[in-house]
């Protein structure tokens, strides 16, 4: 697992990038959403990391299948179908509404109807899709170097998963938060989610956390958060959770999140990143399954 070829992320020179790719993969997910049927924890509308960037999977429609991929190598995003159907647009000076429309128009011509709800989601006073001229920033290294960053933890984070026999999300990207993720669990029903996402309805929150969960995941930075860096976290978070000792020590717990945070730099400059990481994913799993009494032996390999 030993890779010192992770890329330098800057979430203060990347972040017109970031916000740019963000709100696409939001029209392309609201898609999946409009087309897919529902999976538990809304497991149906992720996408997937791919050797070229992100991309949809499969989609059911119309009598045909289609697929929309975002391709970071290349710079331009690619809508194929079952019935040898390729429409490609380019992502350099691409706005947020002028992709809605070309998405849009593409599937139509597609033979594929879509209607979704322009509104970005868990993002708060967000510009509609179709009309969010303003976000067209994308940096094509800033880009090709979050894809690179995606693929190491997409490695990692399917080593983790493939040590838990127990209930496991698939290693999936989520548009709404943007960020990359694998969620375990424990079996056990938790107290209803709180709530109180900006621009998603409060079950949503309520189904995705039904029950007891150890998750993590990564995101390249926000206005919160200012950096790229790995998380996670315990819900319902079990007492003790947040004094627990964690590796590596350049882990911390951000009370404002109720999480551990691990910034990206300090895996990316380690001497042995894959390591690095793995030990932050067990040794925080391993305090919320053991506060929680979690059946660790009938969950793990």
């Amino acid at each position: 697992m030993k890779n010192r070829n992770w890329p330098e992320l800057s979430y203060e020179e990347a972040r017109e990038t970031y916000e740019t790719i963000h709100l696409w993969t939001q029209i392309a997910g609201k898609i999946k959403l409009c087309k897919m049927p529902w999976i538990n924890h809304s497991w149906h509308i992720t996408l997937m990391v791919t050797p070229q960037g992100l991309t949809t999977g499969n989609i059911p429609a119309e009598g045909k299948s289609f697929q929309i991929n975002f391709d970071f190598l290349q710079h331009r995003l690619q809508i194929i179908t079952s019935s040898k159907e390729e429409q490609f647009i380019g992502l350099q000076s691409l706005s947020v509404a002028s992709c809605y429309q070309k998405v849009m128009n593409t599937l139509m011509q597609f033979g594929i109807g879509c209607e979704i709800n322009p509104v970005p989601n868990e993002i708060a006073d967000a510009i509609p899709l179709n009309e969010d001229h303003m976000h067209a920033g994308y940096n094509p290294k800033h880009a090709a170097d979050l894809h690179q960053a995606l693929l190491k933890t997409d490695e990692v984070m399917t080593k983790f998963r493939s040590e838990f026999i127990g209930k496991c999300s698939p290693v999936h990207f989520f548009w709404g938060s943007f960020d990359l993720a694998v969620t375990r669990f424990s079996g056990k029903v938790a107290p209803p989610h709180p709530g109180g996402i900006p621009n998603l309805p409060d079950w949503v929150a309520q189904e995705a956390y039904s029950h007891e969960v150890s998750s993590c995941g990564f995101w390249p930075g926000n206005a919160m958060v200012p950096f790229a860096a790995f998380y996670s976290y315990a819900y319902p978070e079990p007492e003790h959770f947040k004094e627990t000792a964690v590796k590596p020590d350049a882990a911390y717990y951000e009370e404002r999140l109720g999480e551990f945070l691990l910034p990206y730099k300090a895996v990316q400059q380690a001497e042995n990143p894959a390591q690095t990481l793995l030990d932050f994913f067990l040794s925080t799993y391993e305090a919320a399954a053991d506060l929680a009494h979690w059946d660790r032996d009938s969950l793990e390999k």
